[in-house]
């Protein structure tokens, strides 16, 4: 059918000619109302934005020689983070003090030991920071 009279049909209908693919030598067209189809498109769209989760990436900072009580209180947090679907940052603040230095070395690999340990399959360890930064971080995903 020649576009002309595709055209005709259309406006005798009361609806419009909307051209689907012009990528070919002959185009597609189609007889559609495109106020409607238009409202379709934008009502999928918004409701497949409903239904996307969407994740946040928490973060909780610590000390490296934090007493034992106090990290309890903030595992309560991070569990709290990981239970609504966060990721959650873990960073462990190694600057400032000579104490820090001195015993440092080996403060930050066992409080991370225990950081999962205390975890255990609430989470799972996404990334760790690289040994030569600063501030020591890992990123916890919460488990499936």
């Amino acid at each position: 059918m020649p576009i002309a009279d595709a055209l005709n049909t259309a406006s005798d209908m009361g609806l419009d000619l909307v051209e689907i693919n012009n990528s070919n030598a002959v185009p597609i067209v189609k007889i559609m109302d495109y106020g409607k189809f238009k409202y379709e498109q934008k009502k999928h769209a918004s409701e497949a934005k409903k239904n996307q989760k969407t994740t946040e990436l928490r973060e909780v900072w610590i000390k490296p020689f934090i007493e034992g009580n106090d990290l309890n209180i903030k595992m309560k947090k991070v569990f709290e983070f990981l239970e609504s679907g966060n990721k959650v940052k873990i960073t462990v603040m190694t600057k400032g003090s000579k104490k820090v230095l001195a015993r440092g070395k080996d403060a930050v690999p066992e409080l991370f030991a225990r950081i999962v340990e205390i975890i255990g399959d609430k989470g799972t360890i996404e990334s760790k920071s690289k040994p030569d930064e600063r501030t020591k971080s890992m990123v916890i995903a919460p488990t499936k």
